[in-house]
């Protein structure tokens, strides 16, 4: 054999390892972006959670206004004065556009298949407005200690959710 007979071997040995390197090449190429895509998708669930978790917060920050003032209101009757009554208008009507808002991180939830736990927030929501409906300004017909068992229901129906919420969060964090 001559030196010109190994020529078509070495031709065609260089097309097949050029041939392997180059479907490596994308074999991890399309790997890579498919990695990315899942870390992306993480990321937009985190990002969004994290804005459920805020839009929760206001409310439960509100509500701890309202509630504290409803119960001032309990506590001094007609001699309740109007700069506080006035206050207590202004914070119900935060607390009502933040029900918006509430309604709005339930979506969320619910896009993201977290059914449970936007059971959990309607709960929640659905507490705090049965709270509005029982104390309100000039009822004297509830005790201090009543209002403080329907606050701590609320709280309850509060750490639950932010119970699952953490555990989701957290799956999400170490995956």
């Amino acid at each position: 054999m001559t030196a010109t007979d190994f020529w078509p071997l070495i031709d065609t040995s260089l097309k097949v390892a050029l041939g392997a390197l180059i479907a490596g090449l994308c074999l991890w190429l399309n790997n890579r972006r498919l990695n990315n895509t899942s870390h992306d998708r993480a990321g937009r669930r985190i990002d969004m959670l994290e804005a459920v978790s805020s839009d929760v917060g206001n409310v439960n920050h509100i509500f701890a206004k309202y509630s504290s003032l409803v119960i001032e209101s309990t506590r001094f009757g007609n001699r309740w004065p109007q700069a506080r009554k006035d206050e207590l208008v202004r914070v119900n009507t935060e607390l009502v556009a933040e029900f918006r808002k509430m309604a709005e991180a339930e979506a969320k939830l619910l896009m993201l298949g977290e059914k449970a736990l936007e059971k959990t927030l309607r709960l929640y929501g659905a507490k705090i407005a049965q709270f509005r409906k029982q104390v309100y300004v000039g009822r004297q017909d509830i005790s201090e200690q009543d209002i403080v068992k329907l606050k701590q229901e609320i709280f309850q129906l509060r750490e639950q959710f932010y119970d699952i919420l953490s555990r989701k969060y957290d799956r999400l964090l170490t995956a």
